[in-house]
């Protein structure tokens, strides 16, 4: 079988840190699993690059990009670089470009976990599915009068129809492929009457095709209510692109912190490379000092696993980060410990690689019966 080709991109701050943990994490899987090999680049295309080449990537950087089957992505962000630039010269053009219209984040209080709303009743597991694409991140407007007081600014918000359409249709999918109930629809046409109420009326439209998964639509700061009131009665929540990225902050918190939350920019055609990174930012004051949380880096990588066809290792991976937190002994700062990012790392990396001896041990005897 070929080797997949997947493309490393450390980035700033914690982002290599988290990153040489996540590539342990690969390394397992390919002693343990031959069916499941991968051929790996790092690229250091960071804010050092921009400084020294006055841009974040080379001028084919997404030609380059377009050969592999997937980007693992750190974290950008650098005090000495604009966020406009490392955002709008890196990330964004690769979401873009590479028609990744699905940002999915999973909303879950792992075990070992006590969360800010531990309830011994709740069970939080859900997704949110953020249209990635249009919406409010458009580039779409400008300023004018610059530096008088007459100055102005505005931002375009684009919601197309088709847009709308292909992340409610994969949210419905999500929902019925995983066994959920509800898909969740983040909204504000009350007050935001023209691209909000179009968004409403196309989520509509798809939930009739879906008529055994009920349709909740919530207005956005109703539902930042109801997140911390019953986060347990949501399956899937989709929503436009600053809701959907507001929302998923709230959720990380709601689960234990940013540290645990991983994300993935899907293009589920797969005719161009999905990525997927954590939903924490480069941490620069924590950078160099060994207590960034690996988990959200590593989750990531488990979604990237999954998307890569191998759900069983991506349920491996989740499985061994849980049994790390249940035990305890490794924590890091964020998580009430004093371990390392690398202590925790290898901790998780273990587990796996004992996890897998495991089956295959039980495989290789149950085909000897």
């Amino acid at each position: 079988m070929k080797p997949m080709k997947i493309a490393i991109l450390p980035g700033d701050g914690i982002g290599p840190e988290v990153m040489n943990e996540a590539l342990k994490i690969l390394r397992v899987l390919q002693d343990q699993d031959v069916s499941f090999q991968t051929t790996i680049n790092i690229l250091p295309w960071n804010s050092e690059y921009y400084l020294e080449n006055g841009r974040m990537m080379p001028e084919n950087g997404l030609a380059i990009l377009s050969d592999y089957d997937a980007i693992l992505f750190g974290a950008i962000g650098d005090e000495r670089v604009p966020d406009p630039i490392t955002i709008w010269e890196l990330i964004m053009p690769i979401r873009k470009k590479f028609k990744q219209y699905v940002n999915l984040r999973p909303v879950k209080n792992l075990n070992g976990i006590q969360t800010p709303l531990f309830n011994q009743d709740q069970h939080i597991d859900f997704v949110i599915i953020r249209e990635n694409a249009e919406g409010e991140y458009s580039n779409s407007g400008g300023r004018l009068y610059e530096g008088t007081q007459d100055e102005l600014a505005v931002q375009n918000t684009i919601i197309t129809r088709k847009g709308t359409e292909k992340i409610a249709k994969y949210a419905f999918e999500y929902a019925r492929k995983t066994a959920g109930r509800k898909v969740t629809s983040a909204t504000k046409s009350n007050a935001v009457i023209h691209s909000m109420k179009l968004w409403d009326e196309v989520v509509a439209g798809v939930a009739k095709e879906y008529p055994d998964i009920q349709l909740e639509k919530n207005y956005i700061d109703a539902l930042s209510a109801y997140f911390v009131q019953r986060p347990d009665t949501f399956d899937v929540v989709v929503a436009s692109n600053l809701f959907g990225d507001i929302l998923s902050d709230l959720g990380s918190a709601l689960v234990g912190g940013l540290g645990l939350s991983p994300s993935a920019n899907i293009n589920p055609e797969k005719e161009y490379p999905s990525m997927f990174e954590p939903v924490h930012g480069s941490a620069p004051n924590i950078a160099g000092t060994g207590k960034a949380n690996p988990i959200a880096q590593i989750w990531s990588t488990a979604l990237m696993v999954e998307h890569l066809g191998r759900e069983d290792l991506a349920t491996l991976i989740v499985n061994s980060i849980e049994d790390v937190l249940s035990e305890g002994e490794v924590l890091t700062p964020d998580l009430g410990g004093n371990g390392s990012t690398f202590q925790l790392g290898d901790a998780i990396s273990n587990k796996l690689s004992e996890r897998m001896e495991k089956n295959s041990e039980e495989g290789l005897h149950e085909s000897k019966r």
